[in-house]
């Protein structure tokens, strides 16, 4: 893809789903050809203490921080791939409610674009029923470019 323009911020929103590779893929693709910066959100689950539940024994504690690490190492990985092809990409990792995390990252990185996938539901159902993806569409200050599963 030949060079287009310039822009600052490109988000990358993924959830290590089926869909993650060809969200990361359409972000470095824009992300090259826009001349932005590409950042990697991964919003992870909220801490339970956050949404009212008590957190339990140690022993859930430590095994909650060992997942948050396992996330974060695959952030990791997966930005360390799209610089060694080239991408200006950096990862960024939040805990909280998906759609308003997104929301609120992309206004204050100044994205002027969110990336994000579908998971197969159909537009319609998204859009009339929710998720992540439809709250995002909805809400959105800047446009939003849905990738839908391979077929």
């Amino acid at each position: 893809m030949a060079k287009i323009g310039t822009m600052a911020c490109i988000l990358a929103c993924i959830d290590f789903s089926v869909v993650t590779d060809r969200v990361l893929d359409a972000g470095a693709r824009l992300s090259r050809a826009l001349g932005a910066e590409l950042v990697v959100l991964y919003v992870a689950a909220p801490d339970p203490a956050f949404v009212g539940y008590d957190p339990g024994p140690q022993s859930v504690r430590n095994q909650i921080a060992e997942e948050l690490r396992e996330e974060h190492a695959e952030l990791a990985a997966r930005v360390a791939r799209l610089l060694e092809s080239g991408v200006n990409a950096r990862p960024l990792m939040v805990q909280g409610a998906s759609a308003e995390r997104i929301l609120e990252h992309a206004a204050r990185l100044g994205a002027e674009l969110v990336v994000l996938g579908s998971h197969g539901h159909g537009k319609l159902y998204d859009l009339l029923v929710g998720g992540v993806a439809g709250a995002v569409l909805r809400q959105a200050r800047v446009p939003v470019v849905m990738v839908p599963p391979a077929r």
